[in-house]
Formats: C-alpha cells, sequence, structure tokens
C-alpha cells in the first residue's frame, strides 16, 4: 500500500475493534512512558502522523509499524492460534 492512501476494503468489526485496541495500548504505553508522539516516532523511524493513526486505531498502518510501536513499549500482544 502507497503512503498517504487509506484501505477501503470492508473489515470485520471485531478486527477494526482489536486494531482500536492495539492502537489504544500503544498510545497508553507511550503516555506512561512520558514520552511525546513526536518523540515515538523519532524511536520507530516514521513521522509524527503515524504515530497518531497508529494510536488512532487505523486501519490502514503497515503491520510493521504498528508491531514496531508496541515493541518500542514492551508490549506483546498474544495472537490467537
Amino acid at each position: 500500500m502507497a503512503q498517504g492512501k487509506r484501505i477501503s476494503v470492508d473489515i470485520d468489526e471485531d478486527a477494526l475493534q482489536a486494531i482500536k485496541a492495539l492502537g489504544a495500548a500503544a498510545k497508553a504505553a507511550r503516555t506512561a512512558a512520558g514520552e511525546s508522539q513526536g518523540a515515538a516516532g523519532a524511536r520507530l523511524g516514521v513521522h509524527v502522523q503515524t504515530i497518531a493513526r497508529i494510536e488512532s486505531g487505523e486501519p490502514g498502518v503497515a503491520i510493521g509499524h504498528v508491531f514496531g510501536m508496541l515493541a518500542l513499549y514492551g508490549i506483546r500482544p498474544a495472537l490467537p492460534v
């Protein structure tokens, strides 16, 4: 997916809720660490807008960015097997 593009397919409501939960967890961890979105973006090597998109639970963010941000703050999501 090209930068700046938004996902345009229908996503299951459960999947959307999971994406939003990951974003909320990332935001909570970042704020608990006392870091700004700008600091998180610098650490992850992405624009501050990408951090905002992750935290808002936007489904079009690259999965590597989402998991990268979670890893920055020691969050390891449990995936169903």
